[in-house]
């Protein structure tokens, strides 16, 4: 049975894009769950301004007024906690997650990455698919622990990569299967369709 309202904290640094297919996914009723917070680490970040145009509550929490890393997640953790969030998804959250953090919601956060993972983690992804000549590349929806992009992988879409292809023609492309597979495997977890064995995501019948 799907949860009657399944909470989601959304963690941003951009333009949001992943943000806006979540949302509209949740508007199409294509996923039943609601986004209970949107936080972003910088101050001007158009995700915000998504999140406000759509009645979101939306806030920066500057890592530059804490003292070190783990006070910023601890306020962020406080955060979170303080809306009973049921999932926390990266969209564009361009900081490093630490141990902290990840404990406090263990299992219980995930991430959409570039390429067809393990392949080229980490940034400036196109860039290196296509210097290394891949044939193709793609998105991968990931579980998040301590190795940067390195959790168990729920799942991937493939996207060929052409001739002519540039960084910018090729990122296009990868986004438009991000914001497809990214709400699928949102709605795959509240439905409770998966289950995390060590590296492995298994698809419940």
């Amino acid at each position: 049975m799907v949860p009657n309202k399944f909470k989601l904290a959304v963690l941003v640094s951009g333009r949001g894009s992943n943000l806006q297919a979540i949302i509209d996914s949740i508007e199409k009723n294509a996923l039943q769950a609601e986004i209970s917070l949107v936080v972003s680490n910088v101050k001007d970040a158009y995700a915000l301004e998504r999140a406000h145009k759509h009645g979101l509550e939306g806030i920066f929490l500057d890592p530059k007024s804490y003292p070190d890393r783990n006070s910023y997640e601890q306020s962020l953790v406080e955060q979170i906690r303080s809306k009973s969030v049921d999932l926390i998804c990266l969209a564009g959250y361009m900081r490093v997650l630490g141990k902290h953090f990840i404990e406090a919601f263990s299992d219980r956060i995930i991430n959409i990455h570039p390429s067809l993972l393990p392949a080229f983690p980490g940034l400036n992804v196109q860039k290196r698919a296509l210097e290394h000549g891949a044939h193709f590349s793609g998105c991968t929806v990931h579980y998040v622990n301590e190795e940067v992009d390195g959790g168990a992988i729920i799942s991937q879409a493939v996207v060929r990569i052409f001739d002519d292809d540039d960084e910018t023609s090729l990122s296009e492309r990868i986004l438009e299967q991000e914001h497809l597979i990214y709400p699928e495997a949102i709605q795959l977890i509240l439905e409770g369709k998966l289950t995390l064995a060590g590296r492995r995501v298994l698809h419940n019948k």
